[in-house]
């Protein structure tokens, strides 16, 4: 039975670390947390938000199939009407999971697949990465989480360690692609340029062939008992849609230009 839209006058509830992707007219809200009484509380796995855009109406849809757990922190991006979202942590830890589930659906059923089948090696397992959509290929870079003692490389900035288990928790730098169409996971050749320090929690866009990221946190190289680390106020420009190669390059600050479009905000921390 497909899942029917609940309360076409209900308001999605307040969160943050969650999902957020426009498809068409609509934005989709998958995922989060919300803090209660000082107590971090991920909200339901099988909860799909719908905000129409041109109307100002939210629906909330029960999803099916095969749920991701309740995470925080996971990236979310839409390719052709579906909705990818990959890592995140919940309450074992981090993950590097991806799940996938048509938003295009005709008879109101939003069904998640696990992808399992894939070939390649796939990020370690982390959240608050980014992700770029270029073409059928979803492209990621950064984020915070785990590595074992011998999956350290210089990708990855080292905030703290669990010396018995010989468990390391930092910062990435490192991209990832998956192809869609292959359901392939490969890492391109960087060639030339200075990468952008391991961040995690940064914003990203791209323009044409161009990804753009910005601002995240970081290791405080004079002390890395910072918990959460500072945050960074650097834009990079980082090229990296050429096939499987990438360069990186960083701009300066400039100034700001005149309102010419709009964006959709929802949720957060302030």
């Amino acid at each position: 039975m497909a899942a029917e839209a609940r309360d076409r006058f209900c308001v999605a509830e307040e969160r943050s670390g969650h999902c957020a992707v426009v498809d068409g007219h609509c934005l989709y809200v998958w995922g989060g947390y919300v803090s209660i009484e000082e107590n971090e509380v991920y909200l339901p796995n099988d909860e799909l938000w719908v905000y129409e855009i041109d109307t100002a109406l939210w629906t909330m849809h029960l999803m099916e199939g095969e749920l991701p757990t309740s995470m925080s922190g996971s990236c979310g991006a839409c390719i052709n009407g579906s909705l990818y979202i990959f890592g995140g942590f919940d309450d074992k830890g981090y993950s590097n999971r991806l799940y996938y589930v048509n938003l295009r659906t005709k008879n109101g059923t939003y069904r998640w697949k696990k992808i399992t089948n894939f070939k390649g090696q796939p990020p370690t397992p982390r959240d608050k990465l980014s992700c770029w959509v270029y073409k059928d290929r979803l492209i990621y870079f950064g984020g915070y989480g785990c590595r074992k003692h011998n999956e350290l490389s210089d990708c990855f900035d080292v905030h703290d360690a669990f010396w018995e288990g010989q468990i390391y928790w930092g910062w990435h730098n490192d991209v990832h692609v998956f192809d869609t169409n292959t359901q392939t996971w490969f890492q391109p050749t960087i060639r030339g340029g200075e990468p952008p320090q391991p961040r995690a929690a940064h914003t990203c866009a791209v323009l044409g062939n161009k990804g753009y990221i910005f601002g995240g946190r970081v290791l405080d190289k004079g002390s890395t008992r910072n918990n959460k680390g500072p945050r960074s106020v650097k834009m990079i420009l980082i090229i990296v849609f050429l096939r499987t190669r990438a360069a990186f390059s960083q701009l300066g600050a400039r100034a700001g230009r005149g309102r010419t479009s709009e964006s959709v905000l929802f949720g957060g921390v302030i």
